[in-house]
């Protein structure tokens, strides 16, 4: 689309809804880019598949203002990667100064995606504000300069996020959220930010593990694997290829220098009360990003044990569950008003 498309009258505010995502064959680093424009494309190393959480959600309302305003979680911030989205958007669009406001009802910056689906809401809120016209895979390219996880939280339900033709890089969707209704079990066992965010973390890890490059070509592998028992409804498969996958991520991480611990003891605690549920014929399996929070998937009907067990683990802070959720889409924002002033 045109900039000169984006110059008609913004209505007074737009909202967004956007849910995160948890990753079942991981991504952890980024292409190197030779110039800053091929830097501002943000491209993973690697593929990825995800299953979007519909039960947490960021919640986004972009207004036209008298300068940019960023606001987190009600409170003034400045965010240089959501700054400089806006400004790559402008280079295409006449935007106006915005104020942004956004809110998770989840932890944010704990390890459960909050810059997934913080960046699928800002734009598909900034898209339907001024009716850029962007269908979903230009939203998911988008996004994903803000957060590359970010692309497949705009797909919702089962998404992939790989190279496609020309080398665009944009999510997909791999099944609807009803075609494989599986659960989410998250056990919280810390509400804390993360001291080492993921952008910084996979850079470190792409200069200093021995063992990065071997994890980049195995990822290749595993979501040609994931990508098929999700076609095939096959959970014994997934299982396998997903727990293998979060378990090679952290050993990357440990390779790293210094290394990225994210795990706390309640982790740990938690994956051998998932093993013991595995041991018992409960159909689940555990997966974890860059944070100590673990997320058990399972099949239908086996939600309540794992939530219970899980809940009694020691060190859990509290239980989320959650079915899978739908893609980025725009609210009405009169709801939304209360829980973002």
């Amino acid at each position: 689309m045109s900039a000169e498309a984006s110059d008609s009258t913004a209505p007074a505010h737009i909202a967004a809804i956007a849910h995160p995502n948890v990753a079942i064959v991981k991504y952890w680093g980024k292409q190197v880019a030779a110039d800053a424009a091929a830097r501002n494309e943000n491209l993973p190393a690697s593929p990825s598949l995800s299953i979007a959480m519909g039960a947490l959600a960021t919640r986004t309302v972009v207004r036209a203002a008298s300068e940019d305003e960023i606001r987190i979680n009600g409170k003034a911030t400045s965010d240089a990667k959501v700054a400089n989205l806006i400004a790559e958007m402008r280079r295409v669009w006449r935007l106006p100064p915005l104020a942004v406001s956004t809110c998770n009802d989840f932890p944010t910056g704990a390890g459960l995606a909050s810059s997934a689906s913080g960046f699928a809401a800002l734009v598909t809120a900034i898209d339907g504000a001024f009716v850029l016209g962007l269908s979903a895979a230009e939203r998911s390219v988008w996004a994903r300069r803000g957060s590359a996880s970010a692309a497949r939280s705009v797909v919702g339900g089962f998404a992939e996020l790989e190279a496609g033709e020309g080398g665009a890089w944009a999510a997909s969707p791999v099944l609807g959220k009803d075609a494989w209704p599986l659960e989410i079990v998250v056990a919280i066992v810390s509400e804390e930010a993360k001291r080492v965010p993921s952008s910084l973390g996979m850079e470190r890890s792409r200069r200093t593990s021995p063992f990065y490059s071997a994890w980049v070509e195995s990822t290749h592998d595993d979501f040609a694997a994931a990508r098929q028992a999700v076609h095939g409804r096959d959970f014994a498969a997934l299982s396998a290829i997903a727990e293998s996958s979060c378990l090679k991520l952290h050993a990357l991480m440990l390779s790293t220098r210094p290394g990225l611990l994210y795990w706390h003891a309640a982790t740990l605690a938690c994956i051998a009360t998932v093993r013991r549920l595995q041991e018992r014929g409960t159909q689940v399996f555990f997966t974890i990003d860059a944070g100590p929070q673990v997320k058990a998937v399972c099949m239908p009907g086996h939600g309540d044990a794992v939530a219970a067990a899980l809940a009694a683990t020691p060190g859990v802070v509290r239980v989320l569950r959650s079915g899978i959720g739908d893609g980025a889409r725009c609210i009405d924002p009169g709801a939304m008003d209360a829980e973002l002033e």
